[in-house]
């Protein structure tokens, strides 16, 4: 299972159970025309997809193959005054608070049939509405920290510099500007670390637009989403959650096969789930063999020794070498002997830092 997660946020009814339900392939979450019907986070662990396994797998004749993983959790829509404790308020808000990731669910279709939750479709405004609420969930925070340590700086002055950046976090805040978009210094980020802030994790905008705008990409409210976006430096991938519910019902040819004759290269799940696992700064490196072929999930920067704890602990303390070989050089040398003869399988020692792609066998003790 991987450890870092992505949750899943947005007013009632904008569509994110039926996202939910389309990313775990199955239906768990109550996808109901009426608020609050998500009341306990669903969460669901979704495979990462990744064309490299079978190709290693074909080359290795591998038995069964293992993906990457992912896990979102679906948290309840959000309301007004959630910071207050309206709607189910607190109990979601401390839920966000324990994911790595945010996934903001923005309705960008008309349609009468479905209610919106403040009357009429209008995603800026939608956005503003969690984003204050997440806002505020940081600022009353950053008060409770800050009385409790303005009390306890009067004795300890190395408490000095976490006041300050927390003032300077409160200012900020005031602005109604998310903590993500303040410029702190590395001494700043690493005092503030254990202050986890809703407004500083990373975030996806997911539109879910009309079956008919996803062909052309062209209707305003998803112009505006994506111009807001740019502005701070955030990603939009745009959905159909009609769509994606009719898909998941189709084997993957059929599917494959559905959207090639919309012109649509791939669903909008899949890029969720990879540009998810890219806002997470996770990589994968590779390992294959008769048994598997494996992806194996790990942060940007990892060590070949740190790497090979991810496979076993007993391979990490007995760790003596990795053999490296590129995806690229494993397809076109046909297999690890092969790019062993051509000088393509290289040697690296623990402090290896491990790439994206790699495809390493361990030598441990």
């Amino acid at each position: 299972m991987s450890d870092l997660s992505c949750g899943i946020v947005g007013l009632p009814n904008v569509g994110k159970s039926t996202l939910f339900n389309a990313l775990l392939k199955k239906i768990q979450a109550s996808a109901s025309n009426y608020p609050f019907c998500t009341i306990t986070p669903n969460v669901g662990i979704v495979d990462v997809p990744d064309p490299r396994l079978k190709a290693l797998s074909d080359l290795s004749n591998s038995k069964k193959i293992l993906p990457a993983t992912l896990t979102f959790v679906d948290i309840a829509g959000l309301v007004k005054g959630a910071s207050k404790g309206e709607g189910l308020g607190n109990q979601f808000l401390a839920t966000i608070r324990e994911t790595d990731a945010i996934i903001h669910v923005v309705r960008c279709f008309e349609n009468d049939e479905v209610i919106h939750v403040e009357g009429k479709v209008d995603p800026l405004s939608d956005i503003d509405v969690i984003n204050i609420e997440l806002i505020l969930a940081d600022m009353q925070m950053v008060e409770n920290s800050l009385q409790k340590i303005e009390r306890q700086a009067k004795g300890k002055r190395e408490l000095i510099p976490t006041l300050e950046a927390l003032k300077r976090v409160l200012a900020h805040l005031s602005e109604n500007r998310p903590v993500r978009s303040l410029d702190l210094t590395k001494e700043e980020r690493e005092l503030l670390r254990t202050y986890h802030f809703i407004t500083e994790k990373k975030v996806i905008y997911a539109a879910n637009i009309s079956e008919e705008d996803i062909l052309t990409l062209d209707s305003p409210h998803y112009r505006a989403i994506v111009n807001y976006a740019s502005d701070e430096g955030s990603q939009v991938i745009p959905f159909c959650a009609k769509l994606e519910e009719e898909l998941v019902q189709l084997s993957d040819d059929e599917a494959a096969e559905y959207l090639d004759s919309l012109g649509l290269k791939e669903s909008g799940l899949n890029r969720l789930i990879k540009v998810g696992y890219k806002t997470l700064a996770l990589i994968t490196f590779l390992t294959s063999g008769e048994q598997e072929t494996r992806a194996w999930t790990i942060t940007q920067q990892t060590t070949a020794q740190e790497a090979a704890g991810k496979i076993h602990s007993d391979i990490q303390r007995g760790f003596i070498r990795a053999e490296v070989v590129s995806f690229d050089d494993m397809i076109s040398l046909k297999g690890r002997t092969k790019a062993k003869e051509a000088g393509k399988a290289r040697a690296e020692g623990r402090d290896y830092i491990v790439k994206d792609g790699d495809v390493i066998l361990f030598f441990h003790n």
